[in-house]
């Protein structure tokens, strides 16, 4: 697989993102702070969300993958049976185990930088196991390459979602392809 871009500035979102994300996910997003990565296509395939909701609701996901195709694709893999694996390989490979600990710690970091939600885990499983590869491809993406192994592993895995063009026309598409992770 082509390797998809390195992390943009996570930057405030456009009228044209929030449009593209909302088509992406077929409903107003919520908690959006910044675009943490842009698809090759141009539009954002992952978010950066508040760690807490307007209504004051914890939202640990902080890095949340956008792009349906991505999602798609994402699914796959976790039918396939990837995160059982890296759980079991997690178990059996201390270099691998404190690579995925320094991301977990990575994550609450960027998080806690935030806002601290004392008591709240990080995503995806971390840092004992892998319980949603979206999560851990979102963090990968928006943090860059190195910081989250499985996460760059489970994209190394991904067939090139973006080879079809944008998953959804912001300037006047719904998204036909809206998902829901």
């Amino acid at each position: 697989m082509e390797t998809p871009p390195p992390p943009t500035e996570h930057a405030p979102p456009t009228e044209r993102d929030v449009a593209a994300i909302g088509a992406q996910l077929g409903r107003v997003p919520r908690g959006l702070r910044a675009v943490a990565h842009r698809c090759p296509c141009g539009n954002p395939d992952v978010v950066e969300t508040a760690p807490r909701l307007e209504d004051g609701t914890p939202f640990p996901t902080l890095y949340y993958l956008t792009c349906p195709r991505a999602a798609s694709a994402i699914g796959t893999l976790e039918a396939e049976g990837v995160m059982k694996d890296m759980t079991a390989r997690l178990a059996e490979d201390e270099e691998l185990a404190a690579g995925y600990r320094a991301a977990h710690e990575d994550y609450i970091a960027r998080r806690d930088a935030i806002e601290v939600l004392q008591g709240f885990p990080s995503a995806g499983g971390m840092p004992d196991r892998v319980k949603c590869l979206h999560v851990l491809v979102g963090h990968s993406l928006a943090a860059g390459p190195g910081v989250n192994p499985l996460g760059d592993e489970a994209i190394a895995l991904l067939p090139e979602w973006w080879r079809k063009g944008p998953c959804v026309d912001p300037d006047g598409g719904t998204g036909a392809e809206g998902g829901d992770q």
